[in-house]
């Protein structure tokens, strides 16, 4: 298993020892644009960690969600991406078609992108109603690294919080991840 962890604005640093991986929420909705981005990306580039960005999405205006994602988000080839579909701030969420048509959005306009799906144990086993994950399942439970509490495949999972939210990825090295994230 290799470990990662994803970061928001909130964190103004993290440590990248011992770090294969590394998601950076790029984006939120139409006008959200993480202000440490650059330096979170570099930090994660510079250790040589495979790079991933994610959009936490809104409900509505799913194509312009995407192009203002993919909009900010650094385009390198090998870059992970990802859509966040969990409850916002206002208590709504993107529907499940939302989410669908956001992830094939995403690969549409960046065919050569692997294209995750972030969610939660809950999201996932209550409101999901296609499995589609677009190129994998990101799920978020709190339970022992690897080994989340679903039956479906998944090719991260996000154990905690503590600290920081720390992942761990179903791959079994480093240039094994960066050979998928590469397609």
């Amino acid at each position: 298993m290799l470990h990662g962890v994803d970061v928001s604005a909130y964190q103004s640093s993290f440590d990248t020892d011992g770090l294969d991986f590394v998601f950076m929420k790029a984006t939120e909705g139409r006008s959200y644009v993480n202000p440490r981005l650059s330096e979170q990306v570099k930090r994660a580039r510079d250790a040589d960690c495979v790079v991933g960005f994610y959009h936490f999405l809104w409900p509505g205006n799913i194509t312009a969600q995407a192009e203002y994602f993919l909009g900010k988000a650094p385009e390198k080839a090998g870059d992970l991406l990802a859509v966040d579909w969990e409850e916002n701030g206002e208590g709504t969420r993107a529907s499940n078609a939302e989410k669908d048509g956001f992830i094939r959005e995403v690969k549409r306009l960046r065919p050569h992108h692997r294209v995750l799906l972030y969610c939660n144990r809950q999201f996932w086993l209550h409101y999901d109603t296609t499995s589609y994950a677009g190129d994998g399942l990101w799920i978020a439970d709190y339970v022992t690294a690897g080994k989340p509490r679903i039956k479906a495949s998944w090719r991260i999972h996000q154990y905690t919080d503590q600290p920081v939210d720390k992942d761990v990825a179903a791959f079994a090295s480093r240039s094994a991840l960066r050979d998928w994230a590469q397609g």
